[in-house]
């Protein structure tokens, strides 16, 4: 399906009945990530898996920025019509979320975000190095994002009005010293840090996620 925001195409898919779940995936994927949390999700939730401007069938962009895409989501939610959300983020999907959050604290019922980071030095320092290597060769403006932004203070986390679940890998990209340091600048939030799993390996084509997010949505 698509909708027409903010002078771009967004694709999405809906499936389940019940309370809205926005799923928002991360930076060079698309909704298909979520292929095997769906059909667990939508036992329970209507389900919307969206790409975001720039990626899987949404319209191509000549840049991206975080605020740009949080602001589709918005304008996606008003669209639709739907109700308090629950939005569930992954990696750049999870600072959408936070960001949405922040730009409009009456819109989501909760967020959820994994792998997610407020700057740039909250990944660690050998991912950055790669990305930057990888940057200098292809000049990628996904790589680009990735190293220049987002720039979120503890004051712009503080904004955000509704209950927070951080999740991050034990051997995640984002560094777990900041991971704790955003939880500890939200007003309401709680931490799970996954032993064992890396920034992707419980979301990707998995049913983890789908099993993590239905005991935090009891």
């Amino acid at each position: 399906m698509q909708c027409f925001v903010n002078g771009v195409t967004l694709w999405y898919e809906t499936t389940g009945e019940g309370a809205p779940l926005l799923l928002l995936h991360g930076n060079g994927e698309s909704h298909e990530i979520f292929d095997a949390a769906l059909p667990l999700l939508a036992a329970r939730f209507k389900v919307y898996a969206i790409d975001t401007r720039g990626h899987g069938k949404s319209s191509p962009v000549a840049e991206y920025h975080y605020r740009d895409m949080a602001e589709d989501i918005i304008a996606f939610v008003g669209a639709l019509g739907i109700q308090k959300p629950v939005l569930y983020g992954f990696s750049d999907g999870g600072i959408v979320a936070l960001i949405v959050g922040m730009l409009a604290p009456w819109l989501p019922g909760r967020i959820i975000a994994s792998g997610a980071n407020c700057t740039p030095r909250g990944l660690n320092a050998k991912f950055l190095q790669n990305a930057r290597r990888e940057w200098k060769m292809t000049k990628n403006p996904l790589l680009q994002l990735m190293l220049t932004e987002p720039h979120i203070g503890r004051t712009a986390l503080a904004k955000i009005g509704v209950p927070v679940d951080l999740i991050a890998g034990e051997h995640d990209i984002v560094r777990t010293a900041h991971t704790l340091a955003m939880a500890r600048a939200l007003n309401q939030a709680s931490l799970h840090i996954l032993a064992g799993e890396t920034h992707e390996s419980y979301i990707v084509h998995s049913e983890k996620i789908a099993r993590i997010l239905l005991a935090a949505l009891q």
